[in-house]
């Protein structure tokens, strides 16, 4: 039986959120240690919708959008990169990459209960059980005194933790939300708007701006990966699926983003990897299971 051409492009969409985010963790740690959080952040998603936009224009796709798209598209802008992204950038300053990814992983807990909340959608047994096994998790993951004792370590936690409020609304939002038909257009105004106004935060928190010809070699391959994979071809593929499939479905990225990420800062950064963090994972990757187990996949059309 034939594949059709809508389930090859959600596979390697899904692929993209799967593998390639979950090594822009790794990406986000080294570019930061050299960089202020903000402004790495806005250049990174500026460049990329800039280059979106002249990509669109050179295949003559129509980048013109109504005042309620735009509007949509500030708002998706904010809570997903400005702060949902931003803050996480900055707490990554504090916070090792693999534990952030993995702190990240309960996205599907609160997307599930803010679902609940918000339009009243009913959790199942097996729901239930999965959200008790991911506060679990993420009761022993951050509950481990060698890291609790780091500077600043509790309070990026807390704001990786209210980023994820922030990314699991947002997904929400843009499921409903009137947005530009065309993934690559609508992903190019977000970065574009969530990059201004985090340069807006990197200019009132004073951060210094420094030019790329003073960055080390790793700063530079770090930005560019992310700009071109983590933000063009990733972010596209994330705005495509939250258009074809449900939410929950699109967080169980979280099931391979940290095990990508914890690899990749053991092996490249040589990040502790604690006894209690590979059973926290255990457990809250279980509960993410169980949240997401007997659902029948089913593509959304637009607009519904």
């Amino acid at each position: 039986m034939a594949v059709s051409r809508k389930t090859i492009s959600i596979i390697l969409a899904f692929f993209a959120i799967y593998v390639i985010w979950g090594s822009t963790y790794l990406l986000n740690k080294i570019a930061v240690s050299e960089l202020p959080p903000f402004m790495l952040a806005s250049m990174r998603f500026i460049i990329a919708g800039v280059l979106i936009f002249i990509i669109a224009k050179i295949l003559k796709v129509d980048i013109a959008i109504s005042f309620k798209q735009l509007k949509n598209t500030i708002i998706a802008g904010f809570l997903f990169l400005t702060f949902g992204n931003g803050v996480v950038v900055w707490a990554l300053k504090f916070v090792d990459s693999g534990f952030t990814a993995l702190e990240i992983s309960a996205q599907p807990l609160v997307v599930l209960i803010l679902m609940r909340i918000l339009q009243g959608k009913k959790i199942s047994a097996m729901s239930y059980i999965g959200v008790a096994l991911g506060f679990l998790g993420i009761f022993l993951l951050v509950s481990q005194k060698q890291l609790i004792s780091k500077d600043g370590q509790i309070l990026g936690m807390i704001m990786i933790f209210i980023c994820m409020l922030s990314w699991a609304y947002a997904s929400i939002f843009v499921g409903k939300a009137d947005l530009p038909k065309n993934y690559f257009v609508n992903t190019g105004y977000q970065m574009l708007s969530g990059g201004i106004m985090l340069a807006i935060a990197s200019l009132c928190f004073g951060e210094t701006w420094t030019s790329p010809t003073t960055w080390s070699t790793p700063v530079l391959w770090a930005m560019l990966l992310l700009i071109i994979f983590g933000s063009i071809i990733a972010f596209t593929s994330f705005n495509y699926l939250l258009k074809e499939v449900s939410p929950e479905k699109v967080a169980t990225s979280t099931y391979v983003n940290p095990v990508i990420a914890l690899f990749l800062g053991w092996w490249v950064l040589d990040e502790n990897l604690t006894t209690q963090s590979i059973i926290a994972a255990v457990i809250l990757l279980t509960g993410v299971y169980f949240i997401n187990s007997k659902r029948k996949f089913k593509p959304r059309t637009i607009g519904r």
